[in-house]
C-alpha cells in the first residue's frame, strides 16, 4: 500500500465515521464511492471491484456502528424493544443480499448504488411536511421492515440507517432515537452482509491482492482505525447538535456522489 493511498483510506474513514456518528447511517454512503475512485486512480482494477467495495465498506461498517450505537447507548438513545424485531428483520435480509449481490454484473451494481444515493439524497433534501405521525410499529410490521431493508442495504453496502432513521421517525419516534437504534440495527446487517460476500466471493477469480472472499482488507483496516474514534465523536456531536442543517448538507453530498457514481 503507497503512502497516499494510506492517507486515502483514513481520511475516508474520518469522514465516513463522523457522518455515521451523526446521523446513523452507517458510512457506506461515503465508502463505496470513495473505495471505487480510489481502485480505478490507484489503480487496482479487478474484475469484481465494485462488489468489493460494497463488501469491505461492510466490514468497516461492523467496528465502525458498533462503536456509534455504543455511543448513543450510553445516552439512553438506543430503544432496544424496537431493534429486537427490526434487528431480526435487517439480519436476514442482509443475508439474503450479500448472497443476490454474487449474481448481479458489476457495471449494475454501481448504477444501482448511484440510484439510491439520489433517491435517499432527494427525501432527505426535500423533506416535504409530514402528516400525523403513524402509531409505532408492531413485531409483524418491524421484521417486514427490516428484511426488506437488510436486503437493500446489503446490496448497496451501507448500513441501513438510510433507511431505518426515516421509517422510525415516521412512526413517532423521536429523531435521536431514531438515529441511536438506527446505528445498533447497522451492526447485524454489515456483519451477515460480510459474512456473505465473503462465502459468495471465496471461489471468485481476479479479485485483488489480499482479500478473503469479496472483502479487500488493506482498506477495510485502515479505514476502521479512523472511523471508529469519529463515529464515536459523531455519536457525541448528535446529542448536543441541531440535526436539520446537517441533515440537508448531508443529503446535498448523497445527491452529488450518486451523479457522480451514475455519470462515472
Amino acid at each position: 500500500m503507497t503512502p497516499l493511498a494510506l492517507i486515502a483510506y483514513l481520511a475516508t474513514g474520518a469522514l465516513a465515521g463522523l457522518l455515521a456518528g451523526l446521523f446513523g447511517v452507517g458510512g457506506g454512503a461515503i465508502i463505496v464511492p470513495a473505495l471505487l475512485a480510489l481502485f480505478a486512480w490507484l489503480p487496482l482494477h479487478g474484475d469484481w471491484a465494485p462488489h468489493q467495495a460494497v463488501a469491505t465498506s461492510l466490514a468497516t461498517i461492523v467496528a465502525t456502528g458498533a462503536i456509534s450505537a455504543y455511543t448513543h447507548h450510553r445516552r439512553g438513545a438506543v430503544d432496544w424493544s424496537l431493534f429486537r424485531w427490526l434487528g431480526t428483520g435487517l439480519l436476514l435480509g442482509a443475508g439474503l443480499g450479500a448472497f443476490a449481490g454474487a449474481w448481479i454484473a458489476p457495471l449494475w451494481l454501481q448504477r444501482l448504488f448511484a440510484g439510491f444515493l439520489l433517491y435517499a439524497g432527494l427525501r432527505m433534501f426535500l423533506r416535504p411536511v409530514r402528516p400525523r405521525p403513524r402509531p409505532r410499529p408492531g413485531s409483524t410490521r418491524l421484521l417486514g421492515a427490516g428484511l426488506g431493508f437488510g436486503t437493500l442495504s446489503a446490496l448497496l453496502g451501507v448500513g441501513g440507517g438510510i433507511l431505518v432513521v426515516p421509517f422510525l421517525a415516521r412512526h413517532g419516534v423521536a429523531m435521536r432515537h431514531a438515529i441511536g437504534t438506527a446505528s445498533a440495527c447497522g451492526v447485524p446487517i454489515a456483519a451477515a452482509g460480510t459474512l456473505g460476500f465473503v462465502l459468495s466471493g471465496w471461489q471468485q477469480s481476479g479479485l485483488l491482492a489480499h482479500s478473503l472472499g469479496f472483502v479487500y482488507w488493506p482498506a477495510a483496516l485502515a479505514i476502521v482505525s479512523t472511523s471508529m474514534p469519529s463515529a464515536s465523536l459523531g455519536a457525541r456531536l448528535a446529542h448536543h447538535l441541531p440535526t436539520a442543517t446537517l441533515k440537508r448538507l448531508f443529503a446535498g453530498l448523497l445527491i452529488l456522489v450518486g451523479l457522480g457514481l451514475l455519470i462515472g
